[in-house]
């Protein structure tokens, strides 16, 4: 019994502490120059973990499924960038990001769904894909 609870512990719970992801910061900064389209970041590094990897592929997924049109017309973007990766560092420095993260960004509004994805992603997809349509819905509603 004691070695199946270990196999349990070293199966479920140390892919989650290996993961490096960066702290929810969902304060929404108030727009001085806000455009109409909607960039969507996902932040990682090289060596990714399933969740990792999940996140990334759910988010893309539900962005296309949720808004086809938008994204169709570049309205909505979505990008996945390695943090080890040169060019990515600017761009993770001008967002105050230091590990993985899942943003989305409009002008100079910026909300945080990293935590919501390692919750939601893989146990819950439904209830991300949820999740990021209301608060793709509401950077919409923003002029």
């Amino acid at each position: 019994m004691k070695t199946i609870r270990f196999f349990l512990i070293v199966t479920f719970i140390i892919p989650f502490l290996s993961c490096n992801a960066q702290s929810s910061e969902k304060a929404i900064k108030p727009a001085a120059s806000s455009s109409d389209k909607i960039e969507a970041y996902y932040f990682h590094f090289t060596a990714r973990c399933t969740t990792c990897k999940t996140i990334e592929a759910q988010a893309k997924e539900d962005l296309e499924i949720l808004y086809p049109n938008q994204v169709k017309q570049g309205l909505i973007t979505f990008q996945s960038l390695n943090l080890e990766e040169a060019p990515n560092k600017t761009l993770a420095d001008k967002l105050g990001v230091s590990g993985q993260a899942l943003l989305l960004v409009k002008g100079d509004q910026k909300i945080n769904l990293t935590n919501e994805g390692f919750l939601y992603a893989v146990a819950k997809p439904d209830r991300f894909k949820q999740i990021i349509n209301e608060k793709v819905d509401g950077l919409l509603m923003i002029k």
